[in-house]
């Protein structure tokens, strides 16, 4: 027996919403967007091990909230969305953490983090990539998020509206913001 191949967004929620192929659907899912998913998680938290912790939990509350997904957004979305809330809930945690030992003012929380992505032994960047993913920790949380999204996973801003909760007016003028400060940072570094 061959096993067709899914090819369409529509196919594919065919097969979430009928309850006999749904395991079959959230298995193409999870082999589809783990990547994507891996990589958006791995760019807020810096950690490769933090990164594939986040991906489990993300695929799981993704399989608990099934039920909940309409079909309104695209599947790849939607579970956006769901890795966005767990990175956040993750650094939030992290960021609490960090206070028990020191000022939790932005420049803290930049170094926390660089410290974490320079001593990850999976990270392979080169000095410029350093610096590029250090001035990226300088912007403002909202700016990062919308910076990374348009520039790393390249979506539209009507995608990243849908996953923020912001108009694509905002994003735009804080992706302009986030670009502008980048370059004056990196500007300064040369």
């Amino acid at each position: 027996m061959s096993k067709k191949c899914i090819n369409t967004e529509d196919e594919l929620q065919a097969l979430l919403s009928d309850e006999r192929t749904r395991r079959r659907g959230f298995d193409i899912i999870v082999r589809q967007y783990s990547a994507q998913v891996y990589w958006q998680l791995r760019r807020m938290v810096y950690d490769h091990d933090d990164a594939n912790d986040l991906v489990q939990n993300t695929f799981i509350k993704a399989w608990e909230a099934l039920d909940t997904f309409r079909g309104e957004s695209k599947i790849s979305t939607w579970l956006y969305r769901i890795a966005m809330h767990e990175g956040l809930n993750f650094l939030k945690q992290e960021q609490r953490k960090q206070t028990i030992y020191m000022r939790a003012d932005d420049d803290d929380t930049a170094s926390f983090f660089m410290e974490r992505l320079e001593a990850d032994e999976y990270f392979d960047g080169d000095d410029y990539e350093k610096s590029f993913q250090k001035a990226i920790l300088t912007l403002p949380e909202k700016q990062q998020q919308v910076f990374r999204m348009r520039y790393y996973d390249d979506l539209s801003y009507e995608d990243i509206a849908k996953i923020t909760g912001t108009s694509v007016g905002a994003l735009k003028a804080s992706y302009h913001h986030a670009t502008k400060k980048l370059e004056h940072i990196l500007g300064e570094e040369e």
